[in-house]
């Protein structure tokens, strides 16, 4: 026998422990839709065969038949187990395979029919772990350890301590081992494509902030940079601690590019800011010394010097480098608040004097009327003379205030214009030089013409048209030049 035989009254202890193995099949299809490995069942309380081989035999003692009775409730086909197997009056179970018998265990006390059920349900046991095992195996489930399990599985069936159809069983681990390769490696080929995008992903992380560190730091919009860099540091940590493993070596080596492309970003940005603090701090200086003269002006009274003064500190103020931006608004306010103090003081000195300035303003617009009363110019020395004497009121009657001033200048312009033009066209009409001019340019004109009348006159004899059609074009572009000097001599007569 394979197993050493067992003591009647500890088969009678264990209460009907063959039919307790069906409710362990029944519990594994919980533990294999967790994906969950399901280990072999085994009996509760139930001693096996192999649990006497070290104990002693205590003395025989009747089961009850109770006891027997609630055991005799067969958990498998005992049909379907006959053709596998066969157990004799005092429970030795035997066991065929590939056409042999051989012993499988034994069970005392117990019928025949029990004995057999006993190790038929061992074999319906592990049958049910190799469904459980192809059902994962369909799901797709992770393949790791289940060729653990198949290799446990052949074990136990190796081992010959059950009843059942051993052939189909290793048949199907069979089958098994082969799906299972497989699937193990689609999950490789999964694992890899997940590994490539992970790789990808960081190489693409390590490569924006080389890019990023690799800007000319005067350039670098810096808050921007930053945040992104934070962000891309970030999105490593995430990887690095929930994403798929590349392997030390490779890790490292993206690692040291993505410190590397940090630490360079890092120096720039310190020194661009440690620049940028040495700059506001020079235009701060500079600017600070032009709000000291602003403010030394503010009181002045000499307007118009110190006018163009602050138009100067208000150029170099324009060509100043600018501090920051916290810096250079409280700069600016302070500067403008010296313009201001003067220009407000001055505005008020100019209100005082245009309201002293009103009278002469009535007085000048009177004498623009009058002097607009001699246009259009019809006589031209009476309108001179009389300029004249507006222009000597004009003087007399003093200033006007500076927001008149445009007007009340162009109005009596106006009017100095019309004069002059009147004075040019006269000597026009009257200059002998362009009257001789103009007679010269007649006579000049005249023989040219005459010359061409009769070039057409023998063209047109010659019956030559080319030469009639340019004569009359020449003819007539004289004759319309002749038009317009006796019309400007009519005018110089």
């Amino acid at each position: 026998m394979t197993e050493p035989e067992a003591a009647p009254a500890e088969a009678a202890a264990a209460e009907s422990a063959p039919a307790e193995a069906a409710p362990a099949a029944e519990s594994a299809p919980a533990e294999a839709a967790a994906g969950r490995p399901v280990p072999s069942p085994a009996p509760g309380p139930r001693p096996t065969p192999a649990a006497f081989a070290a104990r002693p035999k205590p003395a025989v003692v009747p089961v009850p038949a109770a006891a027997a009775s609630a055991a005799a409730a067969p958990a498998v086909s005992l049909e379907e187990a006959s053709k596998w197997g066969r157990a004799d009056d005092e429970g030795n179970v035997f066991g065929q395979v590939d056409g042999e018998e051989h012993s499988v265990g034994q069970y005392p006390g117990a019928s025949p029919e029990e004995a057999l059920s006993y190790f038929a349900r061992k074999f319906e046991d592990v049958s049910a772990q190799i469904a459980l095992l192809e059902q994962r195996v369909e799901a797709h489930a992770p393949s790791a350890d289940m060729h653990k399990t198949v290799k446990h599985l052949r074990e136990q069936l190796s081992a010959r301590t059950m009843v059942g159809d051993f052939a189909s069983a290793e048949a199907r681990l069979d089958t098994l081992d082969g799906k299972i390769s497989e699937l193990a490696k689609a999950e490789r080929a999964q694992h890899d494509a997940a590994r490539s995008a992970e790789l990808a992903a960081r190489e693409a992380i390590v490569a924006e902030a080389e890019s990023i560190a690799g800007q000319d730091p005067s350039t670098v919009q810096w808050k921007t940079s930053s945040a992104r860099m934070n962000e891309l540091f970030e999105t490593w940590k995430t990887a690095q601690k929930g994403g798929i493993r590349l392997g030390r070596s490779t890790e490292d080596a993206l690692w040291k590019r993505f410190r590397a492309a940090r630490t360079v970003f890092d120096r720039h940005r310190r020194a661009y800011f440690s620049q940028l603090d040495s700059n506001n701090s020079a235009a701060k200086s500079a600017k600070e010394k032009l709000i000291a003269e602003a403010e030394a002006l503010s009181s002045s009274t000499d307007w118009g010097y110190a006018a163009g003064e602050y138009r100067r500190l208000m150029d170099q103020w324009k060509a100043s480098p600018r501090a920051s931006r916290k810096d250079d608004d409280a700069l600016w306010a302070r500067f403008r608040a010296a313009q201001d103090a003067f220009f407000s003081a001055r505005q008020e000195a100019n209100a005082a004097i245009d309201q002293e300035y009103a009278g002469n303003l009535k007085v000048k617009e009177a004498l623009i009327v009058e002097a607009q009363a001699l246009l259009p110019i019809t006589d031209l020395a009476a309108a001179k003379k009389s300029l004249q004497s507006i222009r000597d009121r004009w003087e007399d009657a003093g200033k006007v205030p500076r927001a008149d001033m445009g007007r009340i200048e162009a109005g009596l312009r106006q009017v100095e214009d019309a004069v002059r033009r009147a004075e040019d066209e006269n000597w026009r009409r009257t200059d002998p030089e362009a009257k001789a001019r103009t007679n010269s340019a007649l006579s000049q004109l005249e023989a040219t013409i005459a010359a061409l009348q009769e070039d057409l006159a023998s063209a047109e004899k010659a019956g030559d048209q080319r030469k009639v059609k340019d004569a009359k074009e020449a003819l007539e572009a004289r004759q319309a030049w002749l038009e317009q000097i006796k019309k400007a001599a009519d005018d110089l007569a």
